[in-house]
């Protein structure tokens, strides 16, 4: 389809001489996807449809324990300083965002009375100015009203440098203005066609502006409400056991009625993704079980015996299982910081070394042997949706090409088999978190090194160590204090403008901003910055989605991170469980309105 037979169906669209269902039909069979239709009807002006989902009890309360299992424990209930998907997931029990994205890629309102679009005079006709109408008669968990205050006061909290928020990517270059007590106007500075991405989703969610006022600026961590969340949310705050639990309870007051359905809720963090894979299908010791990095052949096996009482939901998404290289040293110190921005990697600046690494990764080995339908190898940054997907990159696993390359370089062996030059050799630290999937793909890389005189040591990290948001802790992989790690990078919105946020060198996490910032590999290229800014501002969404391709391309091609398989998201659920699961949000968003099947 060109450019002007895309323009012509959307108008269609817009003038009602063609549907909107027929429009998204269309493009998925041109090898697109439902999300990015919708989006592209979004930025056209066309109001989204309203999502709606089956919901059966008649009245709040009364369906008993809801049990969560998560091996990855959260360390913080605080959404704007979550830097792990555990920490966000917990946040999301208890704080809401204005809206949240279902799986075809749609805004539904959750704080917010509608979402805004052209027709509602929500999305202004040049691009840069939004109007959220927000839902009233909303309370905080502590009889507070919810006003357009704490919205605004979100945006002041999150800018502001000092807060080291992780989410002041989202509110920096924008302005809040409340308009009444129930309106917000965000302003941009130029048009921007990805609107929804502050007060939305993942990065959305409110805190209260009468607990959290106090402790702006330097003194966010000082925060009691950091461990003990008052939110707006389905369920009450009750304890939290950092890297342990989090339990909460029914709120009586909750804004939607007849919800929700369970009396309470309990997060159990801890163990590894088989033990939890084992909890909810095979024992339903557990109702639902997060993110089971499990090998395909286990999930399977569970999900066929005889006695099975749960499931597995795969679900579409971006997320992204990737080897990143530090591009600065994490062996010398420099101003009281190792990986200093400051610094170089004294060996994996040589772009060889990186070139060779990549070829030394078998994908395929590890799609075919570890997580089947659970994990497509890639060699893209950016998986999904279809329309931001380069078609120019490819990928190999080739030891011999890997020698020859070194061979070339003035790599050669020593008699101890390993490479090395200018006195320097090429002996690295690969770190990741202690789980089986991750550490069988770490065994697989180092083979394929051994071969290539590489050595690489293992170096494995409970997961809530790794993951953790403590801005002390040196193992977390925010402050990367080793050569190569991995982990699964989430896309948590039917756009990549967030995800690629991850190698501006804006976002470089450092000792200055507490290791908040999402650029963990330190890279930085101009020609990337300069590109990542046009796309930010580009409302033609063919132009826009070149951008990000050429972006995907400069990152892959400079091999800053390796891309190892794409991941749907993948949970364990009770068979009797009925919930909403998106791939562009994180699990919880839709807590609300999970119910249990009695019959």
């Amino acid at each position: 389809m060109t450019e002007q037979e895309l323009r012509q169906l959307i108008g269609a669209v817009k003038t009602g001489r063609a549907s909107r269902r027929g429009f998204v039909r269309t493009l998925v069979g041109l090898g697109l996807t439902a999300p990015f239709a919708n989006l592209l009807l979004a930025h056209a002006g066309v109001a989204a449809e309203t999502s709606t989902f089956d919901y059966k009890p008649m009245k709040a309360g009364g369906g008993g324990p809801l049990k969560l299992l998560y091996w990855q424990a959260p360390t913080l209930l605080n959404p704007h300083f979550a830097v792990g998907t555990k920490d966000q997931e917990g946040s999301r029990i208890f704080y809401e965002p204005l809206a949240g994205w279902d799986a075809d890629g749609n805004l539904v309102p959750i704080l917010a009375a509608d979402a805004p679009d052209s027709e509602n005079g929500g999305i202004s006709a040049d691009g840069k100015t939004v109007t959220w109408k927000l839902k009233q008669g909303v309370k905080w968990h502590d009889g507070k009203p919810f006003t357009a205050d704490d919205v605004v006061f979100n945006w002041e909290y999150a800018r502001d440098p000092a807060t080291a928020a992780t989410t002041i990517g989202s509110y920096q270059d924008i302005k809040a203005e409340k308009v009444d007590d129930y309106t917000v106007k965000v302003e941009f500075e130029k048009p921007t066609p990805f609107w929804a991405d502050a007060f939305v989703g993942v990065q959305g969610m409110i805190i209260p502006k009468h607990l959290f006022e106090a402790y702006k600026g330097g003194k966010s961590r000082d925060a009691p409400a950091n461990l003990k969340p008052v939110g707006t949310g389905p369920y009450r705050f009750v304890d939290f056991n950092p890297g342990d639990i989090v339990r909460g309870e029914r709120n009586p007051d909750y804004h939607l009625p007849n919800r929700p359905y369970f009396d309470t809720v309990e997060m159990k963090g801890g163990g590894d993704a088989v033990s939890a894979a084992r909890a909810v299908i095979q024992t339903g010791e557990y109702d639902y079980a997060w993110n089971l990095q499990v090998e395909d052949e286990i999930l399977t096996r569970l999900e066929k015996g005889d006695d099975a009482k749960g499931r597995v939901v795969i679900t579409p998404s971006g997320s992204l299982e990737h080897i990143q290289l530090n591009t600065t040293d994490p062996w010398t110190e420099v101003d009281g910081e190792f990986s200093s921005v400051k610094s170089k990697h004294p060996i994996l600046g040589d772009p060889i070394v990186r070139q060779a690494l990549a070829l030394l990764v078998d994908r395929n080995a590890v799609q075919k042997y570890i997580y089947g339908r659970t994990g497509v190898a890639t060699g893209n940054f950016v998986n999904a949706p279809a329309r931001f997907v380069s078609k120019d990159t490819h990928w190999e696993f080739n030891v011999a090409k890997a020698n020859e390359l070194l061979d070339k370089a003035g790599w050669p062996r020593g008699s101890d088999g390993i490479r090395a030059k200018d006195g320097k050799k090429l002996k690295f630290v690969f770190q990741t978190s202690i789980n089986a999937p991750r550490q069988k793909n770490q065994e697989i890389v180092k083979q394929a090194c051994q071969k290539a005189g590489i050595d690489m040591e293992l170096k494995s990290v409970v997961s809530s160590v790794y993951f953790s948001s403590d801005v002390a802790n040196l193992d977390t992989y925010s402050h990367f204090h080793c050569d190569l790690q991995m982990y699964t990078t989430t896309m948590n919105e039917p756009d990549p403008e967030r995800f690629m946020r991850q190698f501006l060198s804006s976002e470089i996490a450092q000792k200055a901003n507490k290791w908040q910032g999402r650029n963990i590999v330190r890279w930085h290229n101009d020609e990337y910055d300069a590109d990542f800014k046009a796309a930010d501002n580009e409302l033609d969404p063919v132009k826009r989605a070149a951008l990000y391709i050429k972006m995907n391309n400069l990152v892959v091609g400079d091999n800053a991170v390796i891309p190892d398989v794409y991941r749907p998201r993948v949970a364990g659920v009770s068979r009797q469980l009925r919930v909403h699961l998106t791939g562009w949000d994180n699990d919880m968003w839709d807590l609300r309105n999970w119910y249990r099947e009695t019959t």
